[in-house]
């Protein structure tokens, strides 16, 4: 194996625990930091976790010459922010998603990668997973037929009042949280759709209590070579679902869960020949993403995501919440 990366961690989030901490035990990679706004948080956290020291503030990290990856899980207003103060000290990037509060934010993130010339990703880490890549290649292999039709639901139970992802001045709402995953899968069938989506119409609601907040979003869109999209996110939904249905013209396949596959890994074909259902594996898919993210910062290798894919998801963003009614997120004001 190449040499392990060094990684800091921005934030003591829940979500490193299965996003990055474990996968980077699983791989052999270094988290050498972790900063928290909070320093005795940072100290329990770097305890339970292993993480082998703890930096006085989020810049101190940042600046710190062991660190050569940043990993960045804060709330959605802080990725912006921090992902450019991570690129103008030379490190390389993985931002969670989405990866700026708004369409302008996330082109000034894709210039600051650009002049450092670092490897920047936002974690859409399903699309590293077989489940996801299976879906593709059964697209591709033209079992279904042509592509006629995806929908993609991306739906939790709600979060408490008290969340940060329900705060329009942290850039919250269900698009941020759950959407981008619906919009991000829509648009990387572009190779089997005639090119990129566009939107046609969407439609919101506001969550009570929360003014300019999504709570749910369901977004229409049309790619040019005929097929349509539904993507749609509810964050105050009755269960859990996250599931893609591609509909062709001689069949269908469906995913349950693309989004957490390494907690449902089927992958379900329908043709007129019958159904059969394919495992694909529960090694969790933020361990392929880490794997995949360290080949190309050690060894140059090909990612399918980079700083201008993050900006034309967030602009496919900011236009759903126009065409329904929302204001795009603001930026953190500093």
């Amino acid at each position: 194996m190449s040499e392990p990366l060094r990684i800091g961690v921005l934030g003591a989030a829940r979500i490193s625990a299965s996003s990055l901490i474990g996968p980077a035990r699983v791989t052999g990679h270094r988290v050498v930091a972790v900063a928290a706004r909070d320093r005795s948080r940072a100290e329990a956290y770097a305890a339970e976790h292993g993480v082998e020291r703890v930096a006085g503030s989020y810049a101190e990290l940042v600046a710190d010459p062991e660190v050569e990856v940043v990993y960045n899980p804060l709330a959605n207003g802080l990725h912006g922010p921090w992902n450019l103060a991570a690129l103008a000290a030379g490190k390389h990037v993985l931002s969670e998603k989405p990866s700026a509060s708004n369409a302008e934010e996330a082109a000034e993130v894709r210039e600051a990668a650009g002049k450092a010339g670092t490897v920047f990703m936002e974690a859409f880490h399903y699309l590293f997973h077989p489940v996801t890549r299976r879906l593709h290649e059964i697209l591709a292999s033209g079992e279904i037929g042509e592509l006629r039709h995806v929908e993609a639901l991306v739906a939790i139970p709600a979060p408490p009042d008290t969340d940060p992802r329900w705060s329009l001045p942290l850039a919250g709402g269900a698009v941020m949280d759950l959407g981008c995953y619906s919009l991000h899968a829509l648009r990387v069938l572009a190779p089997w759709a005639g090119g990129a989506p566009r939107l046609v119409s969407a439609r919101g609601g506001e969550r009570a209590g929360a003014p300019g907040v999504d709570e749910w979003l369901d977004a229409d869109l049309a790619f040019p070579g005929g097929a349509t999209g539904s993507a749609r996110c509810h964050m105050a939904y009755d269960r859990l679902e996250m599931s893609c249905r591609i509909t062709g013209s001689r069949g269908e396949v469906f995913a349950p869960n693309f989004v957490l596959p390494h907690t449902d890994d089927r992958v379900v074909v329908r043709t007129p020949s019958g159904e059969r259902t394919e495992r694909l594996g529960t090694r969790s898919s933020y361990t392929y993403q880490l794997e995949s993210f360290a080949a190309r910062v050690r060894g140059g290798a090909e990612l399918p995501l980079d700083a201008e894919d993050a900006v034309e998801t967030m602009t496919l963003i900011d236009s759903a919440y126009r065409a329904a009614g929302f204001e795009p997120r603001p930026r953190m004001s500093s």
